[in-house]
């Protein structure tokens, strides 16, 4: 019986199966370039402005705050070196202390003359206490002098303490003989006195004295700010003042000042040095330095966390991103998106949304530093690490917040994103 031909029979036979491919022959991935990226990021940002700009909020209060934190500290400590450049670091103040009993000691009358004597000393200029009150007039209450100091000083103090006069003259050979006065910044205010002039007049020990000056503020000297200063002689005719010195100030060589700091103590009182005190006023000021950087730390510590909760924000936004845009997934995948191609697309949109945050608090920063210098007269000093190191904290928090986000969104299925859309 003879066998009919496959066609004859009416059936159809199943193709042979299809020889498989080498990996030359599949077709190639499809690639993304860098443009490409960042145009699917931006998009998705684009299309939720009010989002953006909640969530960029966070970054950028961290990132102002750090920036106006430094910027400040910085600019306030470009002030302090410009100050002691422009005051110098070799002023040193000679002080009573205390004796072995513990009472309060005193510098003999020659101790000026002695310190004169060391051979790097530029300047020496002494100051006494005198025991007078001031008053605006003679209808205050004795018992309300504002604190306000009397001395009687040299002639060259605002030489050797580098003082300045915000108006009127200091005290002149003629003037220290007369009932003639000089009123520190702090004490002009405390009295309500804005200007100097013949007309105008304190009450001293009982006495009228003509205000004949004011002083700026001191920063190596600042007892000076709270007093009332007047001449040598005039203490000792009207205010019963002993001419006895309380304090001398002197000005060194700069390459000499441990040297004379050293034998001061002992010149200004031989028979006993351990009753005399020197210190360097310009310590002060470089404390306050440091200090204000301890500080600095402490707000720069406030920044970062804010920074922190910032970021939070973002990868909350990018999380619920993914879980809107499901459907976008879904059909990306399909029309041929990799898991490299969705991983990119929104870590590309955190690094954008951080970014855009980062940017703007760097800018906030730069202006709030200059706004605030310019008015405490300092120079605006923002260093370009802390801008650059902002700019880099956002793009480490943009990748850390949008990881997860990115990562869970590659992992959808085009058909369990579709069907869950």
């Amino acid at each position: 019986m003879s066998r009919r031909a496959p066609e004859a029979s009416g059936r159809k036979v199943p193709p042979a199966p299809a020889e498989p491919r080498s990996p030359a022959e599949l077709p190639a991935p499809a690639r993304l370039r860098a443009g490409d990226v960042l145009r699917v990021g931006g998009a998705g940002l684009r299309a939720r402005p009010l989002r953006v700009v909640l969530s960029a909020l966070g970054i950028a209060i961290g990132i102002a705050a750090m920036i106006a934190v430094v910027g400040i500290s910085s600019s306030s400590r470009a002030e302090l070196e410009r100050q002691l450049d422009r005051l110098g670091t070799n002023l040193l103040a000679v002080a009573p202390g205390n004796d072995l009993f513990g009472e309060a000691a005193t510098l003999p009358d020659e101790a000026p003359a002695m310190i004169e004597r060391i051979g790097p000393v530029t300047d020496v200029s002494a100051l006494g206490t005198v025991e007078a009150k001031v008053y605006r007039n003679e209808f205050i209450d004795p018992n309300e002098s504002g604190g306000i100091a009397t001395y009687a000083v040299d002639l060259d103090m605002p030489e050797t303490v580098g003082a300045e006069l915000a108006d009127g003259d200091w005290l002149n050979a003629a003037t220290e003989r007369y009932p003639v006065v000089v009123l520190g910044s702090a004490a002009a205010e405390l009295l309500g006195i804005d200007r100097a002039g013949a007309d105008v007049r304190v009450l001293i020990g009982g006495e009228w004295f003509t205000v004949a000056g004011i002083l700026a503020p001191v920063p190596l000297a600042t007892k000076l700010d709270t007093a009332a200063l007047i001449g040598w002689p005039v203490a000792e005719a009207l205010l019963d003042f002993d001419g006895h010195p309380t304090a001398v100030t002197v000005r060194t060589d700069e390459d000499a000042v441990d040297a004379v700091r050293d034998v001061l103590a002992a010149t200004a009182n031989p028979t006993s040095p351990n009753e005399v005190q020197v210190s360097r006023p310009s310590d002060a000021l470089v404390a306050r330095a440091a200090a204000d950087q301890a500080f600095t730390g402490l707000l720069v510590g406030l920044g970062a966390v804010a920074l922190l909760v910032g970021g939070v924000g973002v990868a909350n936004t990018m999380v619920i991103s993914v879980l809107e845009r499901r459907g976008e997934i879904g059909l990306r995948r399909s029309l041929g998106a990799t898991r490299g191609h969705i991983r990119a697309q929104f870590l590309t949109e955190s690094l954008l949304l951080a970014l855009v945050g980062g940017a703007a608090g760097v800018i906030v920063g730069v202006v709030a530093t200059t706004v605030y210098s310019l008015l405490q007269g300092w120079p605006t000093l923002v260093p370009i690490w802390a801008s650059v190191g902002g700019l880099l904290a956002t793009v480490v928090v943009g990748v850390v917040a949008g990881l997860y986000p990115a990562i869970r969104a590659s992992r959808l299925s085009p058909t369990e994103a579709l069907a869950t859309a």
